[in-house]
Parts: structure tokens; sequence; C-alpha cells
């Protein structure tokens, strides 16, 4: 099933862009968040919508790159604390680098998620201690998108132009 289709995974996706477009550098995915688990996850994934063409009737979806944040390390890396339930909270995930060419006609896509395995290892969402806990449980997570808590993806965007001067700087 496509990750779009599945009901854990939110997609934000834009319109087909007119022009080509460039991003290069960090990205930054700030969420405001609540969750009802004393620690859970949340994971950001930037992708590159294809649209429909001769090999790919239906498009394709390339990952660009992606992170996560244990929500338990909110406030700090040395003193992680649980979460206080159901209260809103920010957090800020930074997903590689990235330098890429959305070529017009495309989309650009964010999922945001509570995992990615395997690439990043499963939250149990209990607060136990890391890679000791022997309980799970289900984190029931929000993702709030309104005008006093808004989450939002910042990408550097580069003049296509200042492309072409390097191009020709190093030729």
């Amino acid at each position: 099933m496509p990750l779009i289709a599945r009901r854990d995974v939110l997609s934000f996706e834009s319109l087909p862009l007119e022009e080509d477009m460039a991003v290069i550098g960090p990205i930054t995915v700030e969420l405001w968040v609540a969750s009802d688990a004393p620690d859970t996850d949340f994971t950001a994934k930037l992708v590159d919508m294809h649209p429909p063409s001769a090999a790919y009737p239906t498009g394709f979806a390339l990952n660009l790159t992606d992170g996560i944040f244990r929500c338990r390390y909110r406030h700090s890396w040395e003193e992680p604390e649980p979460i206080e339930l159901e209260v809103p909270f920010r957090i800020t995930i930074e997903p590689f680098a990235t330098a890429t060419l959305f070529k017009a006609g495309h989309r650009i896509r964010l999922d945001i998620s509570s995992s990615n395995f395997p690439k990043f290892d499963v939250n149990p969402n209990t607060f136990d201690p890391e890679g000791q806990g022997r309980r799970r449980r289900i984190a029931r997570n929000t993702v709030f998108c309104d005008g006093a808590r808004a989450s939002r993806i910042v990408i550097p965007v580069v003049p296509l132009a200042s492309l072409s001067d390097l191009t020709r700087c190093a030729g």
C-alpha cells in the first residue's frame, strides 16, 4: 500500500510546480504536536513526486531525505522527561541536508508519521529506559496545523541563476 494511503501517515503535497526549483541545504520541519503517551517519535520525510510518464504511468515518489525526533528529548538531550499527556508542544526535526532539483510539473510532498522502521528503531511509547523496556503501547498523536500552532517545513530554495553561474566557474 502506498504511504499516502496509510492512516498513520500525514501527507502534505504541493500543487504541481510551475517551474524548476532548486533546494540545496538543511531541511527543517517544525511541528506542534501532542500525544497520549509518555514518549513517542515523530518522523518527517521529504519526497519528490514525479508526474506520470511513459515509464511510470502513475508517476512515482522519490524519497529525498528524512529524520526523526524522540519526544523525551524535547527539552534536553541529557535529561529526558516524559510528555505531559495531551498538552501541545513544539519540536524540530532536522532531516539530512539535501541538494535536489524539483522539475516543473513535480510536486513536493512531506510525510509525517510516528515511525520509520526499520531505518529508525521502534519507540515503545512507554518512557521506559531506551533498549530495556519490555512493554509497548500504541500512541495517539496529534499534529497541529492551526493559526496558533502552525506546523511547517523550511526548505532552502536556491535561485536557478546562481547555479548556472557556479557551473560556468567550475567549467
